[in-house]
Formats: structure tokens, C-alpha cells, sequence
């Protein structure tokens, strides 16, 4: 009886934590606001099974290297760096499980689930990342020119609080001889129809603006009124990131030279470490041999300044300093920083050197309906074919088929189980895979049953038989699941996305099948001759 005992507790055990994983818990998605139009971190409550993009709709391009504007000596290389751009962008469509992957050696997939919109996919993906290092504003000529740029916005009609002050720039930026640690908050009523939204950043050329402000301060600098007396040699980009100070978010402006140093076009190699003496993260790039001789006389000109990495418009983290001439081989230095954080700058100096732009060779749109039609199919396929297991199962081994297929619903709820705890994505050959392991299965329990029934007509007691059965019938139910699972894994080694779904959810029902059609259906027969230690025969 402690042996049931166990074996129950086993049982109820991967039961609640099947539940468990199944039970709807909040995931963070990004959905454009639509007041700003950016995109925002919203939180849903759903059940952690995610829908491919034959299930739920979405979108489906594949890509390659537009040569028509020239040639690319290495298409692959071209792909390889183009996928990583695609994956720093796909944020802006809030796709929960994007796929983006290379097929063959010059081709680019990417699927949108839940995307609505192919030409904004479009638009977004085809974008050429364009990345740039420029020295930042060094002698604060945007900071100086504030009072003129506050006058011409003044005379153009775009007002700033009340009660004005000659010093202006003095009551917004204080003493520019002392570090702050973040922005002043009592200069938040300084005059100014631009000033008074602005805070002076840790470093030269670096600015913050409330969150809150971010869209008033946008449209301020793209007005013409407002190019026509900005300092001549500065560009302002935004930071990519938002940033907390205090409790209160802002977003960096930076005013940077326009001329760039060099662009991602020079970038080879760009990799994240730690530096061993100092445990400091730090960022290698080796640039061309022109790059390097460019970069080399340009750094060296600016040692102690600040250099801004910007990609596609945005700089990327708070510029480091030039510590030293960079020519080939460079060291970005980013102190006590995490090395996620170097990580991250690697991977956007890699994506920016992207040589060539993409072109759409095949565009697919898939409705929400169709994926629902799709859904409704594959459940009536799916219920079809396990209610005809369910009949002949019951009907040729009657009682031993009806603890088969008692222990069946185990085998569903471990498998969607498994697959919400891993976070895979379910798909249309997914559902295919998931019925056919039903039938692994009960293939299983076909095998025991029909050892078991060879050993009662040797005459053996019905217990003897029982245990006989699965004993002798484990090494040919092992073999044909090891054989099918290893088969799975190379699908899903050299498959594409629904051949990886169709070989996840095999491998996952593979593994719950072991354990519904052996250890639970034993379970069961060792319940019911616990019960009635006398019987002689066997339902099978």
C-alpha cells in the first residue's frame, strides 16, 4: 500500500503543478499608446499558451539583400547582421513570440503573430540600419544658445511659463561647474518655451526631459522657427531608452556635432567582456584598415570628450569618454555598468553595419478568422481521431482500455502543462503532433496489454501477468519512443517554425505518454488489485 501511496503522491503532485502552470498569470506586452502613438509596456492576464501565426493571424515575410543598388560580395554575412537589426526593432509591434530566423543562406523569415498591418512590417523591417559615432556638444553651444532659441519660439507664438528672467539659462542650468546626480528639480519654472523643459544631464551635450514633455519638446526642435536659430554644427537625437531619476521618468536629448567620426559601414567585429584587471565592462570593435586610420586621427583629436553611438536616429546608452586614440582595434570602457549592459552595445554595433538593404520576396497575411477557422478544424480533426482511440481502445480491452484512457486526460493536461512551462509557441502542425502523440500513447498501453494478455494464457496468476507485462513490454515501448523523440529533435535541429512546432509538441507528448501509459495505468492496475486480491481474470 505505500507503494500506491507514493505513487499517488507522485501523480498528484505533477497534477498541481500541471494546474498551476496552466493558470492564467500577467504578462508584460507592448501595445502603441494612443494618445502618443509610442509603443508601452501594458500588462494582461492570459493562459501562458502562446498561439503561432497560423492560429491567431498575423503576418509573414521573407527577405533578401536588394542588389539592384549594387552588389554584395557575401549575401550571408549581409543576412546574418540584417537579422540581428530586425530583432533590436521588433519591440514596436509587441508581438509576444516573433520569429525571425535565416533560411538557406540569403534568406530572412520573419512572422508577426497578431501583427494586422503588413506594410507598417514592412516599413519597420526594410528600414537600413544606419549607425554613426559623433562627439557630443563639448563646448555647450546648444546650452548657450537657449536664450535666442527661447526668443524665436516667443516670437513665433510658443510661449513658456510666465514671469520671464534675463538669466534664463543661469536659473535652468545653476552652477555648471558642479556634477549633479540627476536633474535639478527646482528649475522646473525656469522661463522659456523651451528651457523650462529642459535639465542638464551628467555630461556635455546631454539634456532631460520629463516623459511627460517628451512630445511638446519633439515637436518644439522639428519646428522651422526653431532650425533657423540653432547653433550651425549641432544635430539633436533623442535617447533610445527611457530613464527613471528620483521617481519620475525622463528621456535624454543629446546635442551632438554633425559630422560623424566614422558609421557602422568601417564596423567588422564588436564583442562584450570583462576586463580582467579592473572587472570593468568593456566592449571590443575592430573597424576596417580605412576605418581605422579615420577613427584614429578623429579620437585622437578628442580624448576626454564624450562620443554618442547612434543608431537609426536614437543614441544608444549614455555616451561613453574617450579615454585614450582608437584606431583598428577599439575599447569601449563602460565602468561599473552590468555586462548585459555591454552585451546590449555589442549587439547594436554589430546591427548597425548592415551593408545592404532587404527586399520583400514573399509577403503572406493571415486574418484573425482564418486562424480561428484553422483552431476549430484542427480541435474537430483532433477530437475525432481521439474519440476513435477512445472507442476501439474501450471496445477490444474493455477494462484495461478504460484505465488507458482515464490516464489519456493526464496525458493532455501535462502536455499543454509542458508546453506552457517552456514557453513554446502551439502552431497548426503543432495540433498535428500533439493528436499523433495520443496515438504514441496509447500505442504503449497496446503493448502491455497484449503482453499481459500472452502471459495469462501461460497460466500465470493475474498479478504475476500484470507485472510481467510491463516488464517484458518496457524495452520495446523505449526503443519505439527514443527512435520517434530522436527523430523529432533532428526536425527540429534543420526545421523551419511549423516543422520546430510539429517536433516540440511531439518530443513533449512523447515524454507525457511515458509517463500517463506506464507509471499512471500501473498506478491504476495496482489500485484495482489492491481492491479485489482474489480475482482470477482480467478485462483485457
Amino acid at each position: 500500500m505505500s507503494t500506491i501511496r507514493s505513487r499517488l503522491i507522485v501523480i498528484g503532485l505533477l497534477f498541481v503543478f500541471s494546474v498551476w502552470q496552466l493558470l492564467p498569470k500577467n504578462e508584460t506586452q507592448r501595445v502603441p499608446d494612443p494618445t502618443t502613438g509610442r509603443m508601452k509596456d501594458t500588462s494582461v492576464r492570459r493562459v501562458p499558451v502562446h498561439l503561432g501565426l497560423d492560429l491567431q493571424g498575423g503576418v509573414h515575410l521573407a527577405l533578401e539583400v536588394d542588389q539592384t543598388k549594387g552588389p554584395v560580395p557575401d549575401c550571408a554575412e549581409a543576412i546574418r547582421r540584417a537579422e540581428r537589426v530586425v530583432r533590436t526593432r521588433i519591440d514596436e509591434f509587441g508581438t509576444t513570440e516573433p520569429v525571425v530566423q535565416i533560411v538557406g543562406r540569403c534568406r530572412l523569415i520573419v512572422e508577426l503573430a497578431g501583427e494586422k498591418d503588413p506594410s507598417r512590417a514592412k516599413g519597420i523591417i526594410q528600414r537600413t540600419a544606419f549607425l554613426e559615432f559623433r562627439i557630443t556638444d563639448m563646448q555647450n553651444l546648444f546650452r548657450n544658445a537657449l536664450p535666442e532659441m527661447d526668443a524665436a519660439l516667443r516670437a513665433a507664438g510658443v510661449k513658456g511659463p510666465a514671469g520671464g528672467a534675463a538669466n534664463a539659462v543661469a536659473k535652468l542650468f545653476g552652477d555648471t561647474g558642479k556634477k549633479k546626480a540627476g536633474p535639478d528639480t527646482s528649475l522646473v519654472n525656469a522661463p522659456g518655451a523651451l528651457s523650462s523643459l529642459l535639465f542638464q544631464g551628467q555630461l556635455a551635450g546631454e539634456f532631460l526631459v520629463q516623459e511627460e514633455n517628451f512630445a511638446k519638446v519633439d515637436s518644439i526642435i522639428h519646428m522651422p522657427q526653431f532650425d533657423r536659430v540653432k547653433p550651425r554644427g549641432l544635430d539633436l537625437f533623442w535617447g533610445a531608452q527611457v530613464e527613471s531619476r528620483g521617481a519620475r521618468p525622463y528621456r535624454a536629448l543629446y546635442a551632438v556635432q554633425n559630422k560623424a567620426i566614422i558609421t557602422g559601414e568601417e564596423l567588422t567585429k564588436a564583442t562584450a567582456r570583462r576586463d580582467q584587471l579592473t572587472n570593468q565592462s568593456v566592449v571590443e570593435f575592430t573597424l576596417t584598415r580605412r576605418g581605422g586610420r579615420k577613427f584614429g586621427e578623429e579620437t585622437g583629436r578628442h580624448v576626454g570628450d564624450y562620443m554618442a553611438i547612434i543608431l537609426d536616429g536614437r543614441v544608444q546608452g549614455q555616451p561613453p569618454v574617450i579615454r585614450g586614440q582608437i584606431q583598428n582595434q577599439g575599447l569601449i570602457e563602460l565602468g561599473s555598468k552590468p555586462l548585459t549592459d555591454a552585451q546590449d552595445l555589442a549587439l547594436v554595433l554589430r546591427a548597425g553595419a548592415l551593408p545592404a538593404p532587404l527586399t520583400v520576396v514573399e509577403e503572406r497575411a493571415i486574418g484573425p478568422s482564418l486562424g480561428r477557422d484553422s483552431i476549430v478544424d484542427a480541435i474537430k480533426a483532433g477530437a475525432v481521431g481521439v474519440a476513435l482511440v477512445v472507442l476501439i481502445m474501450i471496445g477490444y480491452y474493455r477494462l484495461s482500455g478504460t484505465l488507458a484512457v482515464a490516464a489519456l486526460t493526464l496525458y493532455v493536461l501535462f502536455t499543454l502543462a509542458g508546453l506552457a512551462s517552456f514557453g513554446f509557441t502551439l502552431t497548426l502542425p503543432g495540433l498535428a503532433g500533439f493528436v499523433l502523440s495520443v496515438g504514441i500513447a496509447v500505442d504503449a498501453n497496446v503493448l502491455i496489454f497484449e503482453r499481459i494478455r500472452e502471459e495469462l494464457r501461460h497460466g500465470k496468476l493475474v498479478r504475476t501477468a500484470v507485472d510481467e507485462g510491463f516488464k517484458h513490454a518496457m524495452n520495446a515501448i523505449v526503443d519505439s519512443n527514443v527512435s520517434t523523440a530522436l527523430t523529432a529533435f533532428i526536425l527540429y535541429l534543420v526545421g523551419t517554425g511549423p516543422v520546430q512546432g510539429f517536433a516540440i509538441t511531439l518530443i513533449i507528448g512523447i515524454a507525457a505518454s511515458m509517463v500517463t501509459a506506464v507509471f499512471v495505468v500501473r498506478t491504476f492496475y495496482m489500485i484495482w488489485l489492491q481492491q479485489r486480491p482474489a480475482m482470477t481474470t482480467l478485462s483485457v
